[in-house]
This record gives C-alpha cells, structure tokens and sequence, in this order.
C-alpha cells in the first residue's frame, strides 16, 4: 500500500535502520561501561601529573 504520503516499504526500512543504529549505540555504552568498571567506577579521577 504506497502513496504518495506513505509507504509500508519505507517505513519498514525506516524502523530497521532506526533499530541497527539503536543496537550499535547500545553495544557501545556498554563498552564504555566495561572501560569505566575497569578504572575502579570512580566518577573523579585523579588528574594525571604534569611533567
């Protein structure tokens, strides 16, 4: 059912393309999650030495 306003086919594709970028943010948020569990779950870090 396609029309000059609406499209099944594009809308399908719209959701699919909204959920895979949907997915890789999420795979990337829990990478960061790892990264921060990793370097102790402190929000402030201490600042590294200036040489």
């Amino acid at each position: 059912m396609c029309g000059p306003k609406f499209c099944s086919t594009k809308i399908t594709q719209d959701v699919r393309d909204y959920a895979a970028k949907q997915a890789a943010a999420e795979a990337g948020m829990a990478e960061k999650s790892v990264e921060f569990r990793e370097k102790g779950a402190e929000i402030y870090l201490p600042e590294p030495a200036v040489p």
